[in-house]
C-alpha cells in the first residue's frame, strides 16, 4: 500500500496547553459512562449529532439542531421522557452551556473543532453536577492550546448547503469559529404539502475565544463566546432568531505530588430568543399569524469553586454552586381582523445554591464511589402580565407565589474487576431538575396547539438503580441494566380540545389541543444498554450499541388520563452501529446506522410516528497524515424519517438525502 508523505523536515514539537480544570477522581467507572472521541466528532457538522452515537442520547424529536427549533433543543439521556428543556446538564470544562431561560443547548456555539471530546455518564448526576443533571450529564472538553492552524473544515453540498469551521491561535489563545447556511427542506412532503409549507432554511455563525496563562502553579483562562442562529420553521411567517453570548473565568491549580487541587470558577451566560409561530388552514394552503414572541431576554450566571485531595488510596472532592437566572418572555398574541391585540410579559427569577462531598476509593481490583449533595433552589419575582395593544388597558395582571424547595440527592457505585478482562459493577442514584423560567411562565403556540405554563411547577427528582458488566479482550464491550422512577416529571398534559374559547388560552380552532405543564405523577422506566467496539488489525475498525427502555406514566389524580401510557417522544429500540474501513494508507470508508422503533407525539398516544433507519457514509482520501478531502451522505437510504404528526394528521420529516463536499485538517 502507498505511504503517506512524511511529515516537514525540522517539525518543532508542539507543547499543547488544556484548559485549567480538575482532574476526575476516576469514580465515574462505577456509572454507565460512555467517552465520545475525536474520531466521532470529525465526521459529524454538529455537536448533536455526533452524541446521538450513544443510543438514549437525544433531543426532543429526531430532528437535529439543524432544522430543529430552539425550544426543542435540550438534550436528555436514555429515553425516559425527553422535554423540549433536557433532562441533561450539558458542561464545558466546568460550565453549564444549557440556555439560562430555556434549558435547551444552542448546538451551533460548540463546533466539534473546538472539542477534544465528550464524556457521557448516563443516570442521574451528584456531586459536582448538581442541579438540571436528571438522566446525566455530558462533559465537554474543550481543545487544547497549542499555537497554529489545529483543524479546520470546509464543506459544500445539497440545497445550497456551506460550512466553514475553523480552530487555532497562539500559544496562550485558541479562537474556534464556525458559519453555516442553508436553504433547507419541505419537512411536509407529499400529497398533504401546501402552500403555507416553506423550507427550513438556517443560517448561523458562532466564535469563541480562550485566552490562557500561568502564574506559579496556578492555571487562569478566560473565554468569551457568541452565537447567532437564524432559522425557518417551515411554515409561512414562522421563523426564529436565537443570539446569545457567554464569559467564564477560571482559576485553577490542579493536584500534584501529594498537594491537593482546587478550581474557582465564575461565569455569565445571556441569551435571546425571538420566534414566531402561526395557525395553520385545515387545506394548509395558507396561515395566520398565532404569536410574535419578540423578545425574551435572559441572563444566567454562576460560581461554583472545588478542592480536591487524597489519603492513599482514597480521593476526595468537596465543592459548592450557585446558579442565578432571569429572564422574560415578550411577546404579541391574539391575532384578529388583520393585527395583534394583546401583549404579554411574562417571567420571573430562579436561584439555586448547593454543595457536595464526593469520594473514590480504589484498590487493587475493587473501585468504590459515593457522594451526597445539597440543594437549596427558589423560584421567585413570578410575573404575567396581559395588555390590550390599542388601549394599554391591563387585561392580566397574575403574580404567583414563589416557590423554595430543598433537595438532598447523593450517588453510589461499587466497581470489581474480575481479572483484566471482565468487571462487574452497580450504583444507584438521586438527581432532581427545578423548572426552567420557560417552563414556568410561558405559554407557547405550535400550529393549532396551544400550552399554558405553570408557575406552580416544582422540581423533578429521579431515583434509580443500575448493575453492569463489561471487559476488553479481542473486543472491549460492556452490558448495564437499570430501574428508574421519575417523579413529579413536568409534562405537557391535555386538558381541552378545539374547537372552544379557554381562559388565558383564548380560541383554539378544530384539530386543534390546549395543554399546560404540570407535574404528572410519575414515571417508572427500567431498560437495557449495551455496547461493543473492536478492531480489524490497521484495516478497519467497527463499533454497535443498542438501548431498550420501557417507560409507563403513572398520571396520578391530576393527570389520570395518562396512566398506562408511554411517555411522548421516547422509542422503545434504539440501535447504533459504524464501521470504518482503511483499504488503502490515503483512503478511509466510514458508515454509521441509527435504528429507532415507533414513538408518540403527543401524551395521550393518539399520534403515532413511525420507525425510522438512517445511514451516513463518508469517504475521505488523505493528502498528508492531518488533511483530508472527503464526500459525504447524510441519510443515504433517503428514508422518511417521520419526526411530527399534527392532531389531523399531518406528517411532517426529517432531512432528505444530503451530500456534501469538503476538506478537513485535524492536528
Amino acid at each position: 500500500m502507498p505511504e503517506l508523505p512524511p511529515p516537514p523536515v525540522g517539525e518543532v514539537e508542539i507543547v499543547v496547553v488544556h484548559p485549567p480544570r480538575l482532574a476526575p477522581l476516576g469514580g465515574d467507572a462505577v456509572f454507565s459512562a460512555v467517552q465520545i472521541g475525536t474520531e466521532i466528532l470529525k465526521s459529524e457538522t454538529r455537536l448533536d449529532e455526533a452524541l446521538k452515537s450513544t443510543p438514549g442520547v437525544s433531543l426532543f424529536r429526531r430532528t437535529g439542531s439543524g432544522a430543529a427549533n430552539p425550544t426543542t433543543q435540550g438534550l436528555s439521556l436514555r429515553a425516559i421522557a425527553p422535554s423540549g428543556a433536557g433532562r441533561a446538564l450539558v458542561t464545558l470544562d466546568g460550565v453549564p452551556q444549557n440556555d439560562p431561560f430555556g434549558g435547551w443547548v444552542i448546538w451551533t456555539g460548540l463546533p466539534p473543532e473546538g472539542l477534544d471530546g465528550a464524556s457521557i455518564v448516563r443516570g442521574a448526576g451528584a456531586g459536582p453536577y448538581g442541579a438540571g443533571a436528571l438522566t446525566g450529564v455530558v462533559a465537554l472538553q474543550e481543545r487544547g492550546i497549542g499555537g497554529g492552524l489545529a483543524a479546520l473544515d470546509a464543506s459544500a453540498g445539497a440545497r445550497a448547503s456551506y460550512r466553514v469551521a475553523i480552530a487555532g491561535g497562539l500559544p496562550g489563545l485558541l479562537v474556534t469559529a464556525a458559519a453555516s447556511r442553508t436553504t433547507g427542506y419541505y419537512a411536509v412532503r407529499g400529497p398533504r404539502q401546501g402552500t403555507a409549507d416553506q423550507r427550513l432554511d438556517t443560517k448561523d455563525a458562532s466564535v469563541a475565544v480562550r485566552a490562557q496563562q500561568r502564574i506559579g502553579d496556578v492555571q487562569i483562562a478566560l473565554r468569551l463566546q457568541a452565537f447567532r442562529v437564524q432559522q425557518g420553521a417551515g411554515l409561512v411567517g414562522a421563523r426564529s432568531v436565537s443570539t446569545g453570548e457567554a464569559l467564564s473565568l477560571t482559576l485553577a491549580q490542579p493536584a500534584s505530588d501529594g498537594v491537593g487541587g482546587w478550581r474557582l470558577q465564575g461565569w455569565a451566560r445571556g441569551s435571546n430568543l425571538r420566534n414566531s409561530s402561526v395557525a395553520v388552514a385545515a387545506n394548509r394552503a395558507s396561515t395566520t399569524p398565532a404569536n410574535d414572541q419578540y423578545d425574551t431576554p435572559a441572563l444566567g450566571y454562576g460560581l461554583n469553586g472545588a478542592w480536591q485531595g487524597r489519603v492513599d488510596d482514597l480521593a476526595w472532592e468537596v465543592g459548592a454552586d450557585v446558579r442565578l437566572t432571569d429572564g422574560v418572555d415578550k411577546e404579541k398574541f391574539r391575532f384578529l381582523n388583520g393585527a395583534f391585540t394583546r401583549d404579554r410579559q411574562a417571567g420571573g427569577k430562579a436561584l439555586v445554591a448547593g454543595a457536595y462531598l464526593e469520594a473514590a476509593y480504589d484498590e487493587g481490583p475493587w473501585l468504590a464511589s459515593a457522594g451526597v449533595r445539597l440543594d437549596r433552589s427558589r423560584a421567585y419575582a413570578a410575573l404575567r402580565d396581559e395588555r390590550d395593544i390599542a388601549t394599554g388597558v391591563l387585561t392580566l395582571n397574575q403574580r404567583s407565589p414563589d416557590r423554595t424547595d430543598t433537595t438532598p440527592t447523593g450517588r453510589i457505585g461499587l466497581r470489581y474487576a474480575v481479572s483484566e478482562a471482565l468487571y462487574l459493577r452497580g450504583a444507584g442514584y438521586v438527581g432532581f431538575r427545578p423548572p426552567t423560567l420557560n417552563e414556568l411562565h410561558r405559554p407557547f403556540r405550535v400550529g393549532n396547539d396551544i400550552t399554558e405554563a405553570n408557575a406552580a411547577l416544582k422540581p423533578e427528582t429521579l431515583q434509580g438503580i443500575e448493575a453492569g458488566l463489561g471487559g476488553e479482550g479481542a473486543f472491549r464491550w460492556s452490558a448495564n441494566v437499570f430501574l428508574n422512577r421519575l417523579s413529579d416529571p413536568i409534562t405537557n398534559v391535555t386538558i381541552r380540545r378545539g374547537p372552544g374559547t379557554f381562559p388565558a388560552a383564548g380560541f383554539i380552532p378544530a384539530g386543534g389541543t390546549l395543554r399546560q405543564r404540570q407535574n404528572a405523577g410519575e414515571i417508572n422506566a427500567w431498560g437495557v444498554e449495551a455496547e461493543t467496539s473492536g478492531d480489524v488489525g490497521s484495516a478497519a475498525s467497527w463499533r454497535a450499541a443498542m438501548a431498550y427502555t420501557d417507560a409507563e406514566v403513572r398520571g396520578g389524580p391530576r393527570a389520570r388520563q395518562l396512566d398506562g401510557l408511554r411517555p411522548a417522544q421516547t422509542p422503545k429500540w434504539t440501535l447504533t452501529g459504524g464501521l470504518e474501513v482503511r483499504p488503502a494508507a490515503t483512503v478511509t470508508l466510514s458508515g454509521d446506522l441509527r435504528y429507532e422503533s415507533a414513538r408518540w407525539e403527543d401524551d395521550l398516544n393518539t399520534r403515532g410516528l413511525s420507525p425510522g433507519l438512517q445511514l451516513d457514509v463518508r469517504a475521505s482520501w488523505a493528502l498528508r497524515e492531518d488533511v483530508e478531502v472527503y464526500v459525504a451522505a447524510e441519510n443515504l437510504l433517503d428514508s422518511k424519517l417521520e419526526v411530527g404528526e399534527t392532531a389531523d394528521g399531518v406528517e411532517s420529516f426529517a432531512a432528505p438525502r444530503t451530500v456534501r463536499l469538503g476538506f478537513s485538517l485535524r492536528r
